[in-house]
């Protein structure tokens, strides 16, 4: 099988850049359908509508209802549909932006992601995550072809609450070490090929940005300024872990956070803040040296990304739970399989306990 690398046809990121939305929608259509949240409209609504001003290109907005849920796709595509949109703008976090994605792609017209937190690696991604009504895991929806364009205004991004970007540096923090087990094990990626060199240097570039630059980052945005650490940080959430995860391929990190999905508890969590915890379970399943866990025991307690399962709002663990999340972390259809070394429910439930045992150890 070829080796196959996946990327948006052009990547925007810079502070303000949100006013210039329509010159970067305006080539792939005349009529733009954006789909945001009631609360996303009502931040960033007039600089939204203020870019169209000038524009011979149309727009109309749609609410999206909070769940990228097969129901919210097919209401999005079908009211795209009715109002002659033939350009879809996804605005927002990574449910909104996934289900104008995989609405676009239904529907058979081009998509411009444009979000406003840094909180996952979805924007940049042919990859829509799809979920039930309830937010439970349902599959992933792989698509032929990346956003048209992805358009990051970061002075919009370091204003949403820091523990958004935080989650986006766990999302981020699984790449590298999914990459090299998906390369090493030669899996397929997110694109229907192998694993490229690019986007192996592209995971590992990721990692070593979290590592120099999430501290700083962290305590910029907590101030609410953007600076250059808060730039290479929000790129690296968004575009290097993008790329780098779809273009090498997932593995343990993710499915056990989309085991985790099924533990009620789990809910409030962030998507990042579960991956992060997962990638520590991937590391002890395929047994990396100690300093190399400590390595990311250490980044995730500076950021105050979860290590341990209270962290992840689970006080009082249920082994029956926790054995249904590693049934579902080794399901047929997720990505599991792509860990270097063969495991089954019983070991992911260990390496859950022993990830737990260690952060407690940490912190």
């Amino acid at each position: 099988m070829a080796k196959i690398l996946g990327s948006p046809s052009r990547y925007i990121q810079g502070a303000g850049e949100l006013q210039n939305l329509a010159k970067y929608v305006s080539p792939f259509g005349k009529k733009a359908f954006i789909v945001i949240t009631e609360s996303g409209k009502k931040r960033i609504g007039d600089v939204i509508s203020g870019s169209f001003t000038a524009s011979e290109c149309e727009f109309v907005y749609d609410t999206f209802h909070g769940e990228c849920s097969k129901d919210e796709i097919n209401r999005l595509k079908s009211a795209c549909e009715a109002s002659g949109c033939d350009v879809i703008v996804g605005v927002g976090g990574g449910k909104a932006i996934d289900s104008a994605k995989a609405a676009a792609y239904y529907a058979g017209v081009p998509v411009v992601v444009c979000p406003t937190i840094a909180a996952t690696d979805a924007p940049c991604s042919a990859l829509s995550v799809i979920y039930t009504p309830d937010g439970v895991f349902e599959e992933y929806l792989f698509m032929p072809s990346n956003p048209n364009a992805v358009l990051v205004d970061t002075e919009v991004c370091v204003k949403a609450p820091v523990r958004l970007l935080v989650s986006g540096m766990g999302d981020a923090l699984a790449t590298v070490f999914e990459a090299r087990s998906a390369v090493q094990k030669e899996a397929d990626n997110c694109v229907g090929g192998k694993g490229t060199m690019a986007a192996l240097a592209l995971a590992e570039l990721c990692y070593k940005t979290l590592l120099a630059q999430g501290v700083k980052a962290k305590a910029a945005a907590e101030q609410g300024v953007c600076t250059p650490a808060v730039e290479q940080i929000i790129e690296a959430n968004t575009l290097l872990s993008g790329i780098g995860f779809e273009s090498a391929g997932l593995a343990g990190a993710h499915a056990v956070h989309n085991g985790l999905t099924a533990y009620e508890e789990t809910h409030s969590l962030y998507h990042g803040e579960k991956v992060a915890f997962g990638t520590l379970v991937q590391l002890i399943l395929e047994d990396y040296s100690l300093a190399e866990i400590e390595e990311v025991v250490n980044f995730c307690i500076s950021v105050d990304l979860p290590v341990t399962l209270e962290d992840l709002g689970i006080t009082a663990p249920d082994p029956k739970k926790l054995m249904k999340v590693a049934e579902l972390s080794c399901a047929e259809n997720d990505t599991m399989g792509n860990l270097k070394v063969t495991v089954g429910p019983a070991d992911v439930y260990a390496a859950i306990l022993a990830a737990d045992a260690l952060g407690h150890q940490y912190k």
